[in-house]
């Protein structure tokens, strides 16, 4: 059907995203010519793009009066009808299978179909069963019918995104988690940006086995880099930023440790304890050998991590208490292992007091902020 000028006037406002243009275009021209179904259907998308719902389902019985069994009319419908999130999904199917009925070899219609009645059936199934946490339920058996629309939408338009997000839904209902797997790795394909595949797949390789703090970092802020409004894939990075800072406290507490060694606090049956105050060299010695720890373990790690989570570092410092409190500790236990081996001591009782403050203070909280990780 040949469009009027008007109507492919407003289809280029909204392509620029000016929806009240071009519904104020639309309106004059139906004004005139009220008989114009495909404009009937432009200024009904202009509604639904402005979240005005009722003024969408009016234009679209408008359109529908001309032609009852017009595909373009009925995907308003059901559209609008959508704009609801409570109900209104499960009083769409009549539309939806009047579109497919209509136009049979057109995905879209096979996908929202597919995505009403994976809502309507595991609505039903949790109304009947009593259940409100279905996460570990196998909804298998319940989204049979939902499975097999979904694949009808796949299998006439394969690289269509939205198509792959309801089959993802489908398939996690279903637990199959091989399956979510291949489809959030088509949907990337297709979307490098697609920030609930990014956060499915980050997470995954983040909490793989082996996968250490400052690695899952970097995968965070891979993710991060590509769909940069996730607060999910924020929440991992802090995460694993976090694990990252609980690291370095572990440095110094090895520190102390040493510390100790050096000095010879304790004394052990059958050896003699080293003279004190200790040598000069051998007090510089332990700092070259502490110095190494952290160059090693905290600051080359630190520079080999990606900008962002450098970044991130600095932000969870200004942003989380217990990020400063970690760092806090660090500083204080390194502060006391600094004293004990460099200090020359003439006695232990001392350099014992500061060995335990350096470890008593951190050790308590240890694994109790360890919950801060999840």
């Amino acid at each position: 059907m040949e469009l009027h000028p008007v109507v492919e006037q407003a289809q280029a406002l909204v392509e620029f995203k000016r929806y009240d243009q071009a519904r104020d275009l639309l309106s004059q021209h139906l004004a005139e010519d009220p008989g114009d179904l495909r404009a009937w259907v432009k200024i009904g998308y202009c509604h639904v793009n402005t979240k005005q719902r009722d003024q969408a389902l009016e234009a679209a019985d408008e359109a529908l009066t001309l032609d009852p069994q017009d595909f373009g009319a009925l995907m308003l419908r059901a559209h609008a009808m959508t704009m609801d999130p409570g109900g209104s999904w499960l009083e769409v199917e009549p539309v939806l299978r009047e579109v497919i009925r209509v136009e049979p070899h057109h995905w879209y219609g096979y996908a929202m179909l597919a995505d009403a009645v994976w809502r309507r059936s595991v609505l039903r199934y949790a109304q009947a069963a009593g259940i409100t946490d279905l996460r570990k339920h196998d909804l298998s058996h319940v989204l049979r019918e939902a499975s097999d629309l979904v694949n009808e939408a796949l299998r006439l338009g394969p690289e269509q995104v939205y198509a792959l997000e309801i089959a993802v839904r489908i398939a996690q209902g279903s637990n199959d988690a091989a399956a979510c797997d291949q489809l959030d790795r088509a949907i990337l394909r297709l979307d490098p940006t697609h920030a609930e595949a990014l956060e499915r797949q980050t997470r995954k390789a983040a909490n793989a086995p082996g996968v250490k703090a400052a690695q899952a970092a970097d995968l965070y802020a891979t993710g991060l880099a590509a769909a940069p409004d996730s607060t999910d894939l924020q929440r991992g990075l802090d995460q694993a930023t976090y694990r990252m800072l609980r690291g370095v406290r572990w440095l110094a507490l090895l520190c102390v440790g040493f510390a100790g060694t050096v000095i010879d606090l304790f004394a052990v049956e059958g050896k003699v304890q080293r003279e004190l105050p200790l040598p000069l060299g051998q007090r510089l010695w332990y700092l070259m050998v502490a110095t190494t720890i952290w160059l090693i373990g905290a600051l080359l790690r630190y520079r080999r991590r990606r900008a962002g989570v450098r970044l991130n570092v600095q932000s969870l410092i200004h942003r989380r208490r217990w990020a400063r409190i970690v760092l806090g500790q660090a500083a204080w236990a390194m502060v006391c292992a600094v004293l004990i081996a460099e200090v020359p001591w003439t006695d232990r009782l001392l350099p014992q007091v500061l060995f335990w403050a350096g470890l008593a203070p951190t050790f308590a909280t240890v694994w109790f902020d360890r919950t801060k990780t999840r």
